[in-house]
Parts: structure tokens; sequence; C-alpha cells
């Protein structure tokens, strides 16, 4: 695996790491000591997702759980942050010798969905969004990463003598998105300054995964996740009455041959053995009754790539291919591309260093390079100013048919909480490791 990650990398590079020992090989006193640590806080863990899980809040709004980890940071003796991209919590530890800052990070918000789970601390909390009355869960597991990240904190407060260096851990809102027009999540907080005072040298996250049993750590170096992009194409054509289509331009066919067109970018256009990508239409609407043909039509739809350069190929195809067929009917098309989410990457030689760090903690045995995924994370958004390395800790009960797990973002998501001690491991662990190894 190693010599894998190693082939992708320049050669003085390589020859440099493979010179110096690794940062586990430096600091294993150390980490059999945030091992322990992170064992004994199991319970707490546990609680604190528990309480987190029953009380979720939505992006931006995350109030009261932003006030349980700015109180527990402060008893901790952590400098400590709040209101940082609205609702974001930002703790600071320093250690007993001088080094580099190291970020370790996790999100807080739940998603409109009503619970569907026999779970005694099943959320039952209703709120609005867009107007509309919704539930609200924590169905991606959010709850288990500001828990994680709690427990990483105070194992590293009882080590932090021995630590050469910063840790600052950012908890962040709104990573499943802003309401339309509200800026939030990870782009803000980086707006606001979060990766500086101190500036940060590498960041850190993990992600609760509901289809990977507990245990195991998977990870990918360069594009792990893909970018996501939201596209607006509205068509404009002349109405007519339904019974004399003649007299129209009509969108609603454009419309579909336009669709249907798309198709052809991912399946004709993008060298697919290199790269995957996805252009998905999610909506279509125009008309109001089944006899008047509409004079517009809009639909939008979403664009995952793993390649900055694919992004932007499937943007102006979709740009040539909309306003083109639209032409061919007497119509016009006007497309709008808003760009959300960057490409989560990364860095190959940060995760080739820090390989052997996430063997010793999970055994070599339960880490696993996995091929990339089309969801998105704003994670991203750090990864654009420091190195940063994005993983996935298991959350899967033992044996269990991954096909009968309940998915992310659905109202039967569940965790088995025994994978969170290894995230706290993790977290903790690629902290110290990170600060031995780099030199001030």
């Amino acid at each position: 695996m190693m010599r894998f990650l190693l082939s992708a990398l320049p050669a003085g590079l390589v020859l440099a790491l493979a010179a110096a020992p690794t940062a586990h090989a430096q600091n294993t006193a150390l980490d059999a000591r945030i091992a322990q640590l992170a064992t004994q806080e199991e319970s707490k863990v546990i609680a604190w997702r528990r309480d987190i899980h029953e009380h979720p809040e939505l992006g931006n709004q995350e109030t009261r759980t932003a006030g349980i980890i700015a109180a527990h940071l402060k008893k901790l003796g952590l400098e400590v942050q709040t209101g940082v991209g609205r609702t974001g919590v930002v703790g600071i530890l320093r250690g007993g010798k001088p080094g580099p800052v190291v970020a370790l990070r996790a999100d807080m918000d739940g998603l409109p969905l009503t619970e569907n789970n026999d779970l005694p601390f099943a959320s039952k909390v209703k709120a609005t969004y867009l107007g509309q009355p919704v539930g609200v869960m924590h169905a991606c597991g959010h709850d288990t990463h500001v828990a994680m990240l709690m427990g990483a904190a105070e194992v590293l407060s009882q080590v932090k003598a021995d630590l050469p260096g910063t840790v600052k851990f950012i908890f962040q809102p709104a990573e499943e998105g802003s309401l339309p027009g509200v800026e939030g999540g990870a782009k803000l907080m980086v707006k606001e300054g979060v990766l500086d005072k101190p500036k940060v040298d590498a960041v850190f996250g993990v992600h609760i995964n509901a289809k990977t049993e507990v245990g195991n750590l998977n990870y990918r170096p360069g594009g792990e996740m893909a970018s996501s992009d939201r596209f607006t194409i509205k068509v404009h054509g002349k109405g007519a009455h339904g019974a004399a289509p003649w007299y129209s331009v009509d969108p609603v066919v454009t419309a579909a041959q336009i669709i249907m067109g798309l198709q052809t970018i991912v399946s004709r256009e993008v060298k697919l053995i290199d790269d995957a990508a996805v252009v998905t239409v999610g909506t279509i609407n125009g008309g109001v009754r089944y006899n008047v043909i509409p004079p517009d039509v809009e639909m939008s739809g979403t664009v995952r790539a793993l390649n900055p350069e694919v992004q932007k190929q499937i943007w102006a195809s979709i740009r040539r291919i909309a306003t083109n067929i639209a032409e061919s009917a007497g119509a016009t098309a006007e497309v709008t591309i808003e760009p959300y989410v960057p490409i989560t990457i990364n860095n190959p030689a940060l995760t080739a260093q820090m390989l052997p760090t996430l063997q010793a903690v999970a055994g070599a045995s339960n880490v696993h390079e996995i091929k990339a995924v089309t969801g998105a994370e704003d994670f991203s958004f750090y990864q654009e100013k420091v190195p940063g390395v994005f993983l996935f800790v298991g959350g899967m009960t033992k044996g269990q048919d991954p096909a009968t797990a309940a998915d992310h973002h659905t109202a039967g998501f569940r965790i088995d909480e025994s994978g969170l001690t290894l995230g706290v491991k993790t977290l903790a662990t690629l902290a110290a490791d990170y600060l031995s190894a780099k030199k001030p």
C-alpha cells in the first residue's frame, strides 16, 4: 500500500519520506498513552453523542450544541472562540513544547428529516425548513463527529505537556449547506480566518460510515470525494393551446430533449476510465394545466466531478448542449451554474506520511484504500488552503450485511457506537504524530 502511494510522489519527496522515521515510530509511548485515555473516555463520548442526537439542530442554528462544546473546551482549559462562522466553536490547545499547528475538524448540523428509529434517544425535534414543518435528525452522523472530537480534545489536554506544538479544534456548523442566500459552513469559517491566528499547517477530519464495519478506517490519496455544483436551465419558448401545438415553441419538448442531451456528457465526453463524473437533473417545473403549453420550463440538477478539469469540461458541455438544443427548436436556454463544494483532495504526501499512524491505531489489516465516492464534503474548503486528510471511520455492527444498513441521509440511519473510540484515537493520534514529526 505504501509502495503504491509513494509511486505517485516526486522522487525527491519519496527519498525524504523513506529516510525519515515515521511520525508514529518516534511517538510510540505517547501514542500508547493516547490509546489508553481514549478507551477510558468511551462512556463519556457515547453519552455526548446520545444527547446531541436527541437534540439535533439545523445548519447555522446549532446554538445548544455549540454551548455544550464551548463549556467542555473551557473546562479543559483551552482557549475558546465562539460565534465563528455564525455558530461555530474553536478551541486552541497549546502544547508544552514549541512546534507547528494542526487542526482537527467536526461538523455539527442535523438534517430536515423525521427520524424512524426505536432508539431511546431518537430525535423528536421539529422545526421549519424553507417554510415547511419538518422533523430534525442527525441522519449523517455529525453527532458522532462532535462527540469524537470532544473526546479527542479531552485526551490531548491530558498529554499537552508532551505535545510539541498547538492543536486547533474546529467545530463547524452547516456542513449540509445553508439556506438559500445565507453564507455558512467551512467556506465561511475559512473566510473568517479559522485557519489563522495561529496559522494552521495541516488539517485532519473524519466521517462516520454506516456501511463500514466498526474497527475499520477508509481513506484515499488525491481526489476522494466529488465536487458538488448546482445548475439551473430556464427554457424560454412560446405558449399555446395544447390542441394547437404548431402555434407554440414548446419548452416542454425542448426541455426533454435537453435532459436527454445532458446524459451524453458523462457517457460520451468524459473519459470515465480516468475520472468518474455525474450529471443529474433533479427537478423540472413548467405549466399549470394539462392542455396548455407553457411559455417557460425550468430544470435544476447537480454536477459531481473528481477532477477540476473534468468539472470545467462538464460546465462547458451543459451550456453548449442546452443552448444549441434550445436554438434548434426556436427557443432559448438560460444556463446558470453555481459552484458549491470543491473536490475533497487528500494531500498525497501528507496521506503517505500519516498512513503508518492509521495502521498503528486501527491495525494494518483494518486500514483500506477505497475508490473515490461522488458524495461531497465541504472539508474541501480547508484543503484548498492547507494540506489535509479526510478519513472514514467504520460505524456498522460487525458481521452486518452493508446492504441491510440504512444509508446516510435516511430516516432509519443509525450507528454502532462501539466504533466511536477508534475515531477518538485516530483524531488524537494523528494530531500528536503530526506535531512530533514536523520540525518547528
